[in-house]
């Protein structure tokens, strides 16, 4: 079974927030994108602030959009581009149905 549509998720540093909605407007008009603010939990403490070690957490901004198989490519290509070594950890998974209700 192949997939056509893929969704992505970016958890984004908040410095970089802006600048993302600013690329992801340009890159991802198609379908939009959606954002919101979330807490990522993980073992390794580099990078954390001492009250960030402290609560075990770092705040983040959660980007996620629906791209096709072309589309994915392209997104991946630019985004790893243009923000090399900025800490935005991403993953895609098979979109096996999506609507509206």
């Amino acid at each position: 079974m192949t997939h056509q549509e893929y969704l992505v998720t970016l958890n984004v540093p908040p410095s970089l927030e802006e600048a993302l909605v600013d690329s992801l407007l340009m890159l991802e008009a198609e379908h939009g994108f959606s954002s919101l603010a979330v807490y990522a939990h993980h073992h390794e403490n580099k990078g954390l602030s001492l009250a960030e070690q402290v609560s075990g957490r770092q705040k983040k901004i959660r980007f996620q959009m629906y791209v096709d198989e072309q589309g994915l490519s392209e997104l991946l290509t630019q985004l790893k581009q243009d923000y090399a070594g900025a800490g935005i950890h991403y993953w895609v998974l098979p979109v096996i149905e999506k609507g509206v209700i």
